[in-house]
């Protein structure tokens, strides 16, 4: 009996019949359905209708042709008309999504959001920006700085913010600078909280030029000059950073007014050259490369951040090197010896020709005082001339070791380029690197033996050689000269000895002063004739005795005569004597 009772429906039973006419789909939205096949050309849609729906193949595929869509997923699709093909109803997939892409468009430009797209080709004034629909993104929007390459923008999937746009004519404007500019306030906020000098921070390098990088430390950029890079030698910031690069930096120093931020790079490692002094004490031999060449020398990388300097003085012992490049060059690797270290001043001297024997040292061994070398003048200047000892090696003979006597005006006119001489060593000063040679030492000074050859109160005869105000110049023979002072040209006061000599006058004076280590010597016509008067006298009374006619008056008187010309004049006392 109970079996012939009709079905009445229960309370669950009228909730399902409830929610299954609430889900009932209408054409004309969007609504929820499943995968439940996939042909060739078509994907069927299960939406919960009294038929299924199907959709073309190619609304699912991606740009390589494949489907990004299986049996069982659950989808989003327009459902556009019941009355399809076949019986079956009409979907699409890309109607959508574009009314999702619409009503994203739409909250975005509300709220100040994003939606994400595709920068997909270049346009006039701008890009073609790909959101689900086309959007156009003027180029002055693409970034925050004006930037000359725009095409690495393209391909780059972003956030835009909507500018503007119209649904009904599907225009859509939009700005990427503008949600960068936002992003930049916002970071810009927090690192300024935590911006000071000492502080280690992250930041991206933005820009690169000769001087340094503009680094971006999250919403405001600092400056990393080139010579807070390294401690080394850098000769462009290129080689230390790149475009894109997150780097360590730290604040050197903070401006928050003028919001200018100062950043080092190298200050985050320890400073080579508080060790070189312990690394390098002078006379350690090492290797380096150089790194660079200046007028007046090399430097020498001897580890990242020290150098030291090869002075051009210091590269050969023997050689005038006009330029460093004769020498070395950038890139070699050469071997060097420490000179001096000065940390204070960040300063290493090196020395290149020390590594190799001192040629001075050989040469002083080689050549002691007194040796006598040959070889042909290098060239000839005002004080001397140089003559070549050995390759590298010239020896200097001044002008005043040229001749004993002659009085040399230039060099020129005893020697001249070329001339092989012969000279004595003088003396070898290794420190210095000097060669000092003579060539009038390989005679003997004619003054040793003028006190013989001319002793005092011997009559010399000779030729005026000058007339100056004090005196007369008589040459005797060749570099030997005597003076007669004023006070000796005459037994009678001379005011002008050119009154009375000029020169290439003949003379003939006394003897009366030599002084070989002064290479002087003094002649007299005065005592001259004295001695001459007084030969006189005494060839006189000799003949008198001889002929028995001369009386003691006579010989008084005679006495009397001398003595008074002996005695000066009244003009005469006072004066001074012969300075010779």
């Amino acid at each position: 009996m109970a079996d012939n009772q009709p079905n009445n429906p229960t309370t669950d039973d009228f909730q399902t019949l409830f929610e299954e006419s609430l889900r009932t789909v209408k054409p004309g939205g969007v609504v929820k359905g499943r995968v439940v096949g996939i042909t060739s050309s078509h994907v069927m849609v299960d939406v919960g209708y009294k038929s299924e729906g199907q959709i073309p193949l190619h609304e699912f595929l991606d740009r390589d042709g494949k489907p990004q869509v299986k049996v069982g997923d659950e989808i989003d699709v327009y459902f556009d008309s019941s009355e399809g093909e076949g019986g079956g109803i009409v979907l699409s997939r890309q109607r959508a999504e574009n009314m999702k892409v619409w009503e994203d468009i739409e909250k975005a430009a509300q709220d100040g959001s994003g939606v994400e797209g595709v920068i997909v080709a270049k346009v006039r004034g701008g890009f073609k920006v790909d959101l689900g629909v086309a959007a156009f993104l003027p180029g002055s929007h693409v970034d925050i700085r004006p930037t000359r390459n725009l095409d690495r923008f393209l391909g780059q999937r972003d956030k835009f913010a909507i500018l503007k746009f119209n649904r009904a004519r599907g225009n859509v404007v939009v700005s990427r600078r503008a949600l960068l500019e936002k992003e930049r306030d916002s970071l810009k906020k927090e690192i300024l909280k935590v911006l000071e000098e000492g502080v280690i921070l992250e930041g991206t390098v933005k820009n690169i030029t000769s001087y340094g990088a503009f680094v971006d430390l999250g919403g405001i950029d600092g400056i990393l000059h080139i010579s807070d890079m390294s401690w080394g030698r850098i000769g462009h910031p290129s080689e230390m950073v790149k475009v894109g690069e997150r780097i360590k930096v730290v604040v050197l120093k903070f401006d928050a007014e003028r919001e200018r931020i100062s950043l080092g790079m190298k200050q985050i490692m320890p400073d080579p050259w508080n060790t070189v002094a312990d690394k390098y004490p002078i006379g350690t031999r090492l290797q380096g490369k150089v790194v660079s060449l200046v007028d007046y020398g090399a430097f020498v990388e001897l580890e990242r951040g020290v150098e030291g300097l090869i002075h051009i003085s210091e590269m050969s012992w023997t050689k005038k090197i006009a330029h460093p490049s004769k020498v070395v060059q950038v890139g070699e690797t050469v071997e060097v010896i420490v000179l001096n270290v000065d940390p204070n001043h960040r300063r290493i001297s090196l020395g290149l020709k020390q590594v190799m024997p001192n040629p001075w040292e050989q040469a002083k061994e080689k050549y002691p005082v007194g040796t006598v070398v040959k070889g042909p003048v290098r060239s000839v200047t005002d004080f001397g001339i140089f003559v070549g000892v050995e390759e590298g090696i010239d020896g200097l003979v001044h002008v005043s070791d040229l001749h004993w006597t002659k009085k040399v005006k230039h060099p020129s006119e005893l020697y001249k380029k070329g001339d092989i001489v012969e000279a004595k060593v003088l003396g070898v000063d290794v420190q210095n690197e000097r060669f000092s040679l003579g060539i009038k030492q390989l005679s003997t000074d004619p003054w040793h033996v003028i006190a013989q050859k001319y002793p005092i109160g011997s009559k010399v005869k000779g030729e005026v050689a000058s007339v100056p105000d004090f005196g007369v110049f008589v040459r005797l023979e060749e570099g030997i000269e005597g003076l007669i002072h004023v006070s000796q040209l005459s037994t009678e006061r001379v005011d002008k000895p050119s009154s009375l000599f000029k020169p290439g006058d003949t003379v003939e004076a006394e003897v009366i002063n030599v002084d070989p280590h002064e290479r002087k010597l003094g002649l007299s016509i005065r005592a001259l004739k004295k001695t001459e008067e007084r030969q006189e006298m005494e060839n006189y009374l000799k003949r008198e005795k001889e002929g028995g006619r001369f009386s003691f008056e006579a010989i008084l008187n005679e006495e009397l005569r001398l003595d008074r010309d002996e005695e000066p004049r009244p003009a005469e006392k006072g004066k001074g004597g012969n300075p010779q």
